[in-house]
This record gives C-alpha cells, structure tokens and sequence, in this order.
C-alpha cells in the first residue's frame, strides 16, 4: 500500500474530503511561509508555526479517516455524510485557528473577550461533534466486518481507541485551561513543536494519541507483509505493540501531570 494508492482511493470515494485535505497541505505551505515574512511571536514562538503544524496534522487525520471510511460497509449516503462533517469542521476549525494567528492571538484557551471566547468555544463544539464521531466508529468497527483482514481490523480498532483517549487528553489541557502543567505557557521549548523543556506538557500525550490511528495500522500492515505467523500469531503481536503504546502515551500523560518536561 502506497501513498499514491490513500490519495487516489479517498479522492475516488469522496472528492470533497481530498479536496479539503489538499488545501489544509496548501494552508501548510502559506503557514510556513509566512513565518519566514511576518515576525510576530506570540508566548516565545512565530505567530504562523501554530497553523503550519495543526494544518499538518489535520491533514494526515482527515486523510487517514477518509481512507479508513472506504473499509466500512456503509452505505455511500452514510460515507459522504460522516466524511462531510468531519472534513468541514475540521476545516473550520484549522480557519479559526489561522484567522486567530493572523491577528496574534491565541485560539484556544482565550477568553480575553466575548468575541475571542466565541471562538475558542465554536472550536470546542466542533471537535466535539468530532469525538462522537470517533465514538461511532469505534462500535461499528466492533459490530461490522470491515472490506479487510481481521488483524488490520483489530489495528484500527486499537487505533480508534487511542485516538480516543489523545482526544480525552485535549478535554484535560481545556479544563486546565493550558497545556503546560507547572508553569504558564509558552517560554522554553523543543523545536517545532515546542514542547515544554522545563515542565509538564500535556501535548505529548495528546499528539502521541491522535497519531495512534496511522502508527498501529501501519505497524499491522508491516506485521502482515513481512511476518511468516499465523494471524493469530500476528494479532497478539499487533496487540502488545498496541498496549505498549498505549503505556507508552499513558506514561507521558502521566509525566506531564507531574509537571516532568519530556525531555
């Protein structure tokens, strides 16, 4: 399985969602661009880095779910809808957060006014309606036979499931209020992602979780590809490689809580 093959599968079965991931990569691009033409910082960091890795990011999600929806027996009707909502307010959300760079604001965890507070609680709303979805497809993937092989089934189910708890993680940094534990946010960081260097820092778990949905099918994948086992064999492989990383990210929350930087 390819590149090429995910991105011509998901533009075949729903050109709306490809459309969109192709201009959160786009918004990526003008982010990274604009870091290098605007100066403005904001907590320690330019004012752009912010958009650049949640369009990124955004894009790998809506991509890898758009991919994975073609696996489910669904209707076509219930595809597009499911597909619809999670790639346009998935949207929305990376133009709230672009629109709030652009002024030099934060976008989450500002409530400095009514207008920034509106903002910072649509985005809530939206990723919101996001998790119920996760919640949806983590019972289906339980109830239904997917259009593949019962271990890569078992890996997406794990996937969902971690994907799930990262979520949980961003529900905790929202009732801190912040994602740094210890300190207040911003000051010293690792590059790019600029992880706290001196105290806890709830984004590892968070980021941690939400790339559990590509890490554990690929590592499934590998597993089929290359491993002579039988399936059962490469199931119970696929499931300690699942709980380590779940201890593994389960480790970092748990870190971060203490107000231990990462790294």
């Amino acid at each position: 399985m390819s590149f090429k093959y995910v991105f011509s599968t998901v533009k075949n079965h729903s050109p709306i969602l490809y459309w969109i991931v192709i201009v959160h990569f786009v918004l990526a691009i003008g982010s990274i661009t604009s870091s290098f033409i605007d100066d403005r910082t904001l907590m320690g960091v330019n004012v752009w880095i912010k958009p650049f890795k949640f369009s990124i990011s955004t894009a790998i999600y809506i991509l890898t779910f758009g991919f994975l929806v073609t696996l489910y027996p669904f209707s076509q009707r219930k595809k597009n809808l499911i597909n619809n909502i999670v790639s346009w307010t998935l949207l929305i959300e990376t133009g709230f957060i672009i629109y709030q760079a652009s002024r030099g604001v934060q976008s989450h965890y500002n409530l400095s006014n009514p207008f920034d507070a509106l903002i910072f609680g649509a985005m809530g709303i939206l990723i919101a309606i996001n998790v119920l979805i996760m919640i949806l497809l983590i019972f289906e993937t339980i109830r239904l036979k997917l259009k593949t092989s019962k271990l890569l089934q078992w890996a997406i189910l794990l996937g969902w499931v971690i994907v799930f708890f990262g979520s949980w993680v961003g529900g905790q940094m929202i009732s801190e209020m912040s994602h740094n534990i210890g300190v207040e946010d911003g000051g010293p960081g690792l590059p790019l992602v600029n992880w706290s260097t001196i105290a806890g820092d709830l984004r590892v778990a968070h980021f941690f979780g939400l790339h559990g949905l590509q890490i554990i099918p690929i590592f499934a994948l590998l597993i089929s590809n290359k491993s002579k086992n039988t399936m059962r064999n490469q199931i119970i492989i696929v499931t300690v490689f699942g709980l380590a990383y779940a201890l593994y990210i389960g480790y970092t929350f748990y870190q971060a809580k203490q107000g231990m930087p990462f790294i």
